[in-house]
């Protein structure tokens, strides 16, 4: 009897299995473990009942949510963020993990520096006490956050119970529109599905426009996959993964890189592999795209209108809009490009990629800032790269700050917020309110976007400006 044909998902899945209980949880073998300061609270489970980490070559910690993004060379001023930083270096040493710490050559956001360093491969399990870990999708991994306990569980025994996800596949097939970009494409997806669109499900993304992203713009789609609700994102390793894969320091090298990839090709979903529900989207059909309300399925294209809660035939929906209008201090109908912008912040797991730096100073050169702005790269190698193309001078002489790596003003928990009131044009993940900091508003928008919201101090459609 001929097996069934399998999914990108199913072969990760299945090649992971350890036992299944009878209520249908399924133990996972783990292997790659990431960390950053907010583990503390699961070293202290594993110490509290005398367990060491069980497999410490499969675990990494890295420095990046509480890290600053200025004056990095001084001793951090904050007590409560310097004891975080300092105890997660204690926690590494202690159990002997290899530890990306604030002054660390390749020191960055995990989700930017594991795949940097070869850490990400396809066909791995990969956990982190982080819902941005569906990023690493981006390599046909299966990743996916987890909570504390979990943390603790995988530390002390590489394991994870698990119940087995639904699957479904958004297949985005034709050509992006000059200055679409991966966030845009991605922003149109949880628009079209809905920020619980896909909860309990695991999505593949596939289809033409998929395959013809990079690296960083397929990182961006997976980051994003948990916004949409799903448990993580995943799309299938081609050349493009493996090229970008080669060479790398944690990556196989010589014989075994050759022997790797080879079992890498036989992971792509099989023709005829069934998925639990399947979404087309015609990349033409997409547009520079950017949020209005408090939550990423509020993505519409730059040239429309903020929407009128009275046309909507949902009395929840309705209310829900009406609260996010009052949060966002938005009239119905109001064009979205005479929105103005208070600040920008260019940086995050999901844009602050060398590509998404090139995409901004495409934009900004020659041009100057009209509203404040800090530009964050990703990792140390970004930072450095985009200083030896002189990108740095780029942004600065726009009239941008220019920051060290971390998660920065994404997440508002290391001094890098939004001021009260204010509007925000952003690269990050979410705009959920005080997400930025009190009562901060941001609206979600590719780099090239956030950029041409600088130089004109509102939402602006980045195709009137140029650069690419």
């Amino acid at each position: 009897m001929t097996a069934p044909p399998r999914s990108l998902f199913d072969k990760v899945w299945d090649a992971h299995v350890v036992t299944t209980r009878p209520d249908g949880q399924a133990l996972l073998a783990i292997d790659r473990h990431f960390l950053h300061e907010g583990s503390f609270h699961a070293f202290g489970m594993i110490d509290h009942a005398g367990r060491k980490v069980r497999r410490p070559e499969l675990t990494f910690t890295v420095a990046d949510h509480y890290v600053p993004s200025h004056a990095r060379s001084q001793p951090i001023a904050d007590p409560e963020i310097a004891n975080m930083v300092t105890l997660l270096d204690a926690n590494a040493a202690r159990h002997g993990l290899r530890h990306f710490g604030l002054h660390d050559p390749a020191q960055g956001i995990v989700h930017v520096l594991a795949p940097e360093q070869g850490l990400t491969l396809p066909g791995l399990t990969i956990v982190c006490g982080d819902s941005h870990t569906s990023t690493h999708g981006a390599f046909g991994a299966l990743a996916f956050g987890i909570g504390a306990t979990e943390v603790s569980h995988v530390l002390a025994t590489q394991t994870l119970w698990q119940r087995r996800p639904k699957t479904m596949r958004v297949t985005i097939d034709g050509t992006l529109g000059p200055h679409v970009t991966a966030k845009d494409l991605i922003l149109a997806v949880i628009a079209a599905i809905g920020a619980d669109g896909a909860a309990g499900h695991v999505i593949e993304y596939a289809g033409s426009a998929i395959r013809g992203l990079s690296m960083e713009g397929r990182l961006t789609v997976c980051n994003m996959a948990i916004e949409a609700g799903a448990r993580a994102g995943m799309i299938a390793p081609d050349d493009t993964t493996f090229a970008f894969v080669e060479g790398r320091p944690f990556a196989p090298k010589g014989a075994l890189f050759d022997r790797a990839v080879a079992h890498w090709r036989g992971l792509p979903s099989e023709p005829g592999a069934v998925f639990d529900r399947e979404v087309t989207l015609d990349a033409a059909a997409i547009a520079p795209t950017v949020t209005w309300g408090t939550s990423p399925e509020t993505a519409v294209p730059v040239t429309a209108a903020v929407p009128d809660p009275g046309a909507e035939a949902d009395p929840g929906r309705a209310g829900q809009m009406r609260k996010m209008l009052d949060y966002m201090g938005l009239a119905p109908g109001t064009p979205l490009e005479d929105v103005p912008i208070d600040r920008v912040f260019i940086g995050s797991c999901t844009n602050a990629r060398l590509e998404d730096l090139r995409a901004a100073a495409a934009v900004l050169r020659g041009r100057r800032a009209v509203v404040p702005g800090l530009v964050v790269p990703g990792s140390v190698p970004v930072r450095r790269q985009a200083e030896a193309e002189g990108l740095d001078r780029v942004f600065a002489d726009a009239g941008l700050e220019w920051g060290e790596p971390g998660c920065s003003m994404c997440v508002g928990i290391n001094g890098d917020l939004v001021p009260p009131g204010q509007r925000c044009a952003s690269t990050t993940n979410r705009n959920f309110p005080g997400r930025q900091g009190p009562n901060a508003r941001t609206h979600l928008m590719s780099p090239a976007m956030a950029a041409a919201a600088a130089v004109t101090g509102r939402i602006t459609d980045v195709r009137k400006l140029g650069g690419r």
